[in-house]
C-alpha cells in the first residue's frame, strides 16, 4: 500500500509544527494520523486534493515519490532511559540541525545504550562511542551484502558532511569500505579518532515507554500508545495547545508507533492527568501489548496482534525484555525486533483458491536484535499454533537469560582478517594503518609496520620510521 510520508527529521517535532500537520490533514477531510517506524508521520487513507505549494517548510513524501528518507535519531530516550553520559538532547538537535538537505539514504543516530530506537536499520548508522563527541560508523549501502564498520571515529560536527560525501560516493560501482574511506578522506578535512576499542553494545530488557513517569526532581514525562495506530485529530490538536500552555518544546516520535511528551511541569501533572482521562485515554497497556512493531495500515497484522496478545495473556506468559515484529514475508531480513512472525507470500498459481496464511517463525541469536542475525524456529506453520511457539521462545529467552554474551562486529570481524596494526607519528600525529599502507611512499595494503624499510618517514611532516609509536594491533 502507497501511502502519504511527512518526514520528521531525528522523530523531533515542535507541537507548533505537529498542530499546522493536523490542520492540513484536518483539511483533507482526514480524521486520524498515524506514525512510523522511522520516526515519520503516516496518512492512512492518503491525500486527495491537496494544494502542494500550501505545504510551506513540511516535507510531505507523496506515492509517486520516493525521493526523501527519515534521520532516526534516539533523541526520545534522552533524559529518561538510560545513556551515554555526554549524548544530551541539546546535541542531538545540534548533530540533526546539520543535516540541511533531505538524505536519500537512510541514517540512524543513536546512543547504544538505549533499546527503544534500532541502532542498525540504517544505509549509515553512527553509533555514539565513550569518547565524548565521538561516533562509529556501520555502513550497508543498497547494493552491500553485509554491513562494513567505518575504520576510525567521527566527530559530532563532521556527522553530516561525512554523510553527504557517502552519499555522492554511493551512486558509484564497485565501491567497497576501503575505497570509500580513502575518497572521503580525501575530499573532506575532518577530525577523525582512532578506534581504540570495539563497540560495545549492552543488552537491556526493552523498556516500558507508556504512561505518566517522573523526569528528574520536578517534571514528568508522557508516552501515548494507541492500539490501532490511528491517532484522533481532535485529541492531538488539545494536546498540542497544553504543550503550548506548558511551555514544551519538542514531541518526540518512536519507532514503535508511539510518542513520548517530555518535561511536563509537576505542578501541571494533574491537568494532564484530567486530559487524558476525560478522552478516556488508556495509559497503562502491559509490556505484552507494547512490545510489537506491526506495519501501517495493515488490519491483518493488526488482528494477528491482537489474537496473539490476548492469547499469551490468558497463559501468563512474561514477555518482559523481549519484543516482536509482524510482517509480511522480507527478502532483505532488515527486522529489529527479539523476536519476528513473518507471513508467508501466496503462490500466484493459488491466488484463486482461499486457503489459509502460513507464518515463520525466526528470532535473534541470544534474542538481541542488535546481532543483526536471525535463526528460522518454524516454517509455514498455521495460525493457531503460533501462541504455542511464542509460549516456547518466551520459556527459551528466559532460561538462556545471563548466560550469553554477544559479539560485536568488529570482533567478529577480527576473527576474519590477518594481523594488522596501526601507528602513529608523534611528531604531526598522522596514523599509519598497515590494513590501507601508504600509497604515496609504495607501501601495499595488509604490510605491518616493522615490515616497511627503515628509509619509510611520514607521509605528512617527513619524521622517520623511528619517531612513530604504536597504537593497536589486531590479531585472529
Amino acid at each position: 500500500m502507497e501511502l502519504t510520508r511527512l518526514i520528521v527529521k531525528g522523530g523531533v517535532i515542535s507541537p507548533g509544527e505537529l498542530r499546522e500537520v493536523v490542520n492540513i490533514a484536518s483539511e483533507e477531510g482526514l480524521d486520524s494520523i498515524s506514525f512510523g517506524s522511522r520516526q515519520d508521520i503516516i496518512f492512512p487513507k492518503g491525500f486527495k486534493s491537496l494544494d502542494k505549494t500550501t505545504l510551506g517548510k513540511h516535507h510531505f513524501v507523496f506515492p509517486d515519490q520516493k525521493s526523501g528518507n527519515n534521520i532516526v535519531s534516539s533523541y526520545v530516550s534522552t533524559d529518561i532511559f538510560r545513556n551515554t553520559n555526554w549524548l544530551t538532547g541539546n546535541r542531538f538537535l545540534y548533530i540533526l540541525e546539520e543535516f540541511k538537505e533531505q538524505p536519500k539514504l537512510k541514517v540512524n543516530i543513536t546512543d547504544p545504550k538505549q533499546q527503544l530506537v534500532p541502532l542498525f536499520t540504517g544505509h549509515l548508522n553512527f553509533i555514539a562511542s565513550e569518547h565524548e563527541d565521538y561516533w562509529y560508523l556501520y555502513i550497508r549501502l543498497p547494493k552491500w551484502e553485509k554491513i562494513e564498520v567505518y575504520p576510525v571515529l567521527i566527530y559530532s560536527w563532521d556527522l553530516a558532511k561525512i554523510y553527504y560525501e557517502i552519499e555522492k560516493i554511493s551512486e558509484e560501482d564497485a565501491i567497497d569500505i576501503e575505497l570509500l574511506f580513502s575518497l572521503v578522506s580525501e575530499a573532506l578535512d575532518t577530525n577523525n579518532r582512532t578506534i581504540d576499542k570495539p563497540l560495545n553494545i549492552p543488552f537491556y530488557p526493552f523498556p516500558y515507554y507508556e504512561g505518566m513517569n517522573r523526569m528528574g526532581i520536578d517534571q514528568y514525562w508522557l508516552g501515548l500508545y494507541w492500539r490501532n495506530n490511528l491517532y484522533d485529530l481532535d485529541f492531538l490538536k488539545e494536546m498540542c495547545d497544553l504543550c503550548f500552555e506548558c511551555k514544551i518544546g519538542k514531541i518526540c516520535i518512536t519507532p514503535w508507533k508511539s510518542f513520548i511528551i517530555k518535561g511536563i511541569p509537576k505542578d501541571r501533572k494533574l491537568e494532564w492527568e484530567k486530559f487524558l482521562g476525560k478522552r478516556g485515554i488508556n495509559v497503562r497497556h502491559s509490556l505484552l501489548e507494547l512490545n510489537w512493531h506491526l506495519p501501517v495500515a495493515m488490519e491483518w497484522a493488526l488482528n494477528l496482534k491482537t489474537f496473539l496478545v490476548r492469547t499469551l495473556d490468558q497463559f501468563d506468559i512474561s514477555t518482559y525484555g523481549l519484543n516482536f515484529g509482524i510482517s509480511e514475508y522480507n527478502r532483505d531480513g532488515h527486522y529489529f525486533t527479539s523476536i519476528v512472525i513473518e507471513k508467508n507470500e501466496l503462490p500466484i498459481a493459488l491466488e484463486s483458491i482461499k486457503i489459509r496464511d502460513t507464518y515463520n517463525v525466526l528470532f535473534a541469536k541470544n534474542f538481541d536484535p542488535n546481532t543483526r542475525e536471525y535463526i528460522v524456529h518454524s516454517q509455514d506453520i498455521d495460525k493457531l499454533e503460533l501462541p504455542t511457539i511464542l509460549i516456547e521462545l518466551s520459556r527459551k529467552y528466559f532460561e538462556e537469560l545471563g548466560n550469553t554474551t554477544s559479539e560485536t562486529t568488529e570482533k567478529q570481524q577480527k576473527k576474519e582478517k590477518p594481523q594488522q596494526d596501526i601507528y602513529q607519528c608523534q611528531e604531526c600525529l598522522t596514523l599509519y594503518n598497515s590494513e590501507y599502507g601508504d600509497e604515496t611512499q609504495g607501501i601495499p595494503k595488509g604490510l605491518l609496520f616493522e615490515n616497511i624499510p627503515e628509509t619509510y618517514c611520514c607521509s605528512l611532516c617527513e619524521a622517520p620510521k623511528s619517531n612513530f609509536r604504536i597504537l593497536e594491533t589486531v590479531e585472529n
